[in-house]
């Protein structure tokens, strides 16, 4: 499948996770800025997506990537970032979301596994309550040192 036909809106999503739930596959959700795509996202991304058998990953608009990260990002749009997760043959799906957390796409899209990185301990994962009390799990993975969008971009401007 070409990558760009991986990015799809909350209504067409929300077909292919039924029609991933009636073929019972284990679906994995993550979510993530991704400004500048670097060894640490894709180590990330990878380790999620063994997690199960089809990979959903929230792209944040750049509007709340602003909101997120300040006034000088996203370095690249929604669209390129979005393009660059989906060509990663591992992610199934990317949705691109506007709002300050993916809280309301994790309650509809109902991942069997919700996937954060260790800097996030479960009680502080948004969607994590929510998807346990939907029978599903919670994990981290351990992240690559020393591989920031934000450590790079300081690295370029020193």
């Amino acid at each position: 499948m070409a990558s760009e036909q991986k990015i799809v809106d909350l209504t067409k999503a929300l077909e292919i996770r039924r029609h991933w739930a009636d073929r019972q596959e284990k679906v994995v959700f993550t979510n993530g800025c991704f400004d500048i795509l670097h060894l640490g996202h894709v180590d990330y991304l990878e380790k999620a997506s063994q997690t199960g058998s089809q990979l959903i990953v929230g792209v944040n608009t750049d509007r709340s990537v602003k909101a997120l990260k300040g006034p000088e990002r996203p370095i690249h749009s929604e669209y390129a970032r979005a393009r660059l997760i989906a060509a990663l043959g591992f992610v199934s799906m990317v949705i691109i979301f506007d709002e300050d957390t993916p809280l309301e796409l994790i309650k509809s899209l109902a991942p069997d596994v919700l996937i954060k990185g260790n800097d996030y301990s479960i009680d502080t994962i948004v969607g994590a309550k929510e998807v346990i009390d939907m029978g599903g799990e919670v994990c981290t993975i351990d992240l690559v040192p020393n591989y920031s969008t934000t450590g790079i971009i300081q690295k370029l401007k020193n």
